[in-house]
């Protein structure tokens, strides 16, 4: 059995000791905002508590109306809504966990009119100039925090967070990219890093001595006009003398273009930061991003690169996580993937957190896998997201279960995505499946198309069809040559591409393949050192913010590769808003042309013909991939339901989208909650 003998031991803080060193980092959840959403948390907490988290850290609550993120959104100034939070902290506490609240102010990157900023400078990634706070209103605002952390005590929180990274308000003021005050709070750095001190040393004052206090201090700006590592190394010493408990670290700015938690980003690439700035403070220090299994945890810690790990999307991905790292079942954790799918690009486009790889998450209480109390015989056919997903839940809950695929391994188009660079994370998402079908019985038969007739001759009570799709053909002359092929042709197939080709279509389909086209074998998803030359900055910090000048060896591309779509407007539209401007930033800087408001009009030797605004063009290439969408797969039906066959319909074969390996695992999630 795998021992973690750094990772799982406990973290003495003077006054109080968690289990273990694994910090729940904050996410917030839409949950806070949502009717009901507290009795929610209290259970979606309570699951992590009792799965050995060692610190739950909450989503940002704000200290006063204008620090909120959007209108209506959650806040902490009333007594009335500490009482709301009861709830939260006896859930975690009778599972044995610590929770503390993060108290989050986001100053100009507040989505609302009444924002408000250091500096009457407009965050880029927003469409409300802040208001420049007075001297008053910064005495007023560190008296709200501290109110914040008085009310938080009091609804029985064990901490608060104070978070002064991702370019939030206290951010905003240590930096000079967003403070040019030329009063007592601006000016030089000893100015700048004033009104964090302070919050700190009033938080400090009003909730005594025996109170966890963290406070997140940003050690790679990432922006134009961000700390040095000298302010870095100033300010992580005044908040120690200050009163802070521990120090949590964060990485880049919200409108930094450099990637620092998306799936690109190499494992815990952060860490080296973070043990550097561990050799100034002596508090706990916590390292964060892309730490997504106990294997990585441990060696950290245990390398003594930091004393705590901040893991937030992991715990989304596996409740159970610490639990099951502790009793030796480190291959039956879920493993976050870092795809941000269905979680921040929930946060951010207003909807409820959950999770790809877990649709249960923050459905704790509408989402349960129920022990069955009458077991059926089930077949699911195709072993793609969908059929994976239903087939363990099924099995989990008690369902005798037989899983077919025509393919000689599992996974289905999951094998297709985890062929781009930067999507290895895929395999974790695999090999958790695979385990969970042996873990629970599942009848697994490989390299086997089953026919209806066989179905119905085994006389299965329900047959699930998860057969996902097939990739829609260009219909136009010379679509039958040789060197037109589809994306699966490429990814899945390895069929030969030429040096000059052409993507028809411009969705998530065809960034993935041009991303594959493109990419040249360097992989600097895996190697930190390379993904930072790539992005242009510095894992030593020896340059203000982390910044440095981007390697163009890393953006050459051994094809030249060129985008067409039907519909009007630039490229890239449906690609998830936390990662779609990652995906585009690597195609331009790689050299993809692209070209909208097209229509195709036929292949040739010459090459692809194409009209657009009335004028027929031609784009010489050797090969032409097409990405133009899907049909459903589910030839099978019509004689399952002629048979009288109870027939159940997921993912893809249901509804052929884009690639949805979200709808697809929750498809599949749901049918087995349910059957």
């Amino acid at each position: 059995m795998q021992q973690y003998p750094h990772f799982l031991a406990p973290l003495d803080l003077g006054f109080t000791k968690l289990r273990n060193r694994a910090l729940m980092g904050s996410m917030h959840t839409a949950l806070e905002e949502t009717e009901g959403g507290f009795n929610r948390l209290a259970t979606f907490y309570a699951e992590r508590a009792r799965g050995e988290a060692g610190l739950i850290v909450t989503g940002g609550i704000a200290p006063n109306p204008s620090g909120r993120v959007f209108t209506g959104a959650a806040k902490m100034d009333t007594e009335h809504e500490a009482d709301e939070h009861r709830g939260i902290t006896k859930a975690v506490h009778d599972n044995g966990g610590l929770i503390a609240m993060q108290i989050l102010h986001t100053g100009r990157y507040g989505y609302h009119r009444d924002c408000v900023g250091a500096s009457e400078l407009q965050a880029p990634i927003n469409f409300v100039k802040p208001k420049k706070l007075s001297h008053e209103d910064i005495l007023k605002t560190i008296a709200d925090y501290a109110q914040c952390a008085r009310l938080a005590q009091h609804a029985g929180y064990d901490g608060v967070e104070i978070m002064g990274s991702e370019g939030y308000l206290i951010n905003q003021f240590t930096a000079s990219r967003t403070n040019n005050r030329d009063d007592e709070w601006g000016g030089s750095y000893e100015k700048r890093m004033r009104f964090p001190v302070e919050v700190v040393k009033a938080v400090r004052k009003a909730v005594g001595e025996k109170f966890i206090i963290i406070y997140r201090l940003s050690l790679l700006d990432l922006v134009d006009g961000g700390s040095t590592w000298e302010e870095v190394a100033v300010l992580g010493k005044a908040i120690e003398a200050a009163g802070a408990t521990i120090i949590n670290t964060g990485i880049g700015w919200h409108e930094a273009r450099i990637p620092t938690i998306a799936m690109v980003v190499p494992r815990g690439i952060f860490a080296a930061v973070t043990a550097k700035f561990k050799k100034e403070v002596k508090l706990p220090v916590v390292t964060s991003n892309r730490i997504n299994n106990p294997d990585l945890a441990e060696q950290i810690i245990a390398s003594g690169q930091a004393d705590l790990v901040s893991m937030a999307r992991p715990f989304l991905a596996d409740a159970d996580f610490v639990a099951k790292s502790r009793a030796g079942k480190a291959h039956l954790i879920n493993t976050c993937i870092a795809c941000n799918q269905a979680c921040l690009d929930h946060t951010f486009g207003g909807k409820l957190t959950s999770c790809l790889v877990n649709p249960r998450a923050c459905n704790e209480t509408n989402l349960n896998y129920v022990p069955t109390t009458t077991p059926r015989k089930v077949a699911v056919v195709g072993a793609g997201p969908a059929g994976l997903s239903v087939s363990t839940v099924l099995a989990e809950r008690g369902h005798q279960v037989t899983l077919f695929d025509a393919y000689d391994k599992i996974g289905g188009q999951l094998n297709v995505a985890r062929e781009i660079p930067s999507k290895r994370e895929f395999d974790e998402t695999i090999r958790y499946f695979g385990n969970m079908l042996t873990e629970h019985k599942v009848a697994v038969k490989l390299n086997k198309k089953v026919s209806a007739a066989e179905l119905i001759a085994e006389k299965f009570d329900d047959v699930i069809l998860a057969t996902g799709i097939v990739p829609r053909k260009l219909n136009i002359p010379g679509a039958e040559s040789s060197n037109v092929m589809s994306y699966l042709d490429v990814l899945r197939e390895k069929k030969p591409v030429g040096k000059s080709v052409a993507i028809i279509g411009g969705g998530g389909i065809g960034y993935d393949t041009a991303l594959y086209l493109t990419d040249g074998g360097r992989e600097t998803w895996a190697k930190p050192e390379e993904f930072a030359k790539e992005w242009g900055f510095d894992l030593t910090v020896s340059t203000p913010a982390g910044l440095t000048q981007k390697s163009a060896e890393h953006h050459k591309s051994p094809r030249q590769v060129t985008m067409f779509k039907r519909s009007k407007g630039k490229f890239g539209g449906t690609l998830g808003k936390t990662t779609g401007w990652v995906h585009k930033i690597t195609l331009e800087e790689r050299g993809v042309t692209q070209f909208s408001n097209v229509t195709y009009e036929k292949v040739d030797a010459q090459g692809l013909h194409y009209a657009q605004k009335g004028e027929t063009k031609i784009l010489p290439c050797e090969t032409i991939v097409v990405c133009a969408g899907q049909e459903p797969l589910r030839e099978l039906e019509g004689d399952l339901l002629a048979a009288g066959v109870s027939v159940h319909i997921i993912g893809g074969a249901k509804e052929a989208g884009e690639l949805d390996a979200k709808r697809a695992i929750a498809d599949g999630a749901e049918l087995g909650a349910r059957l």
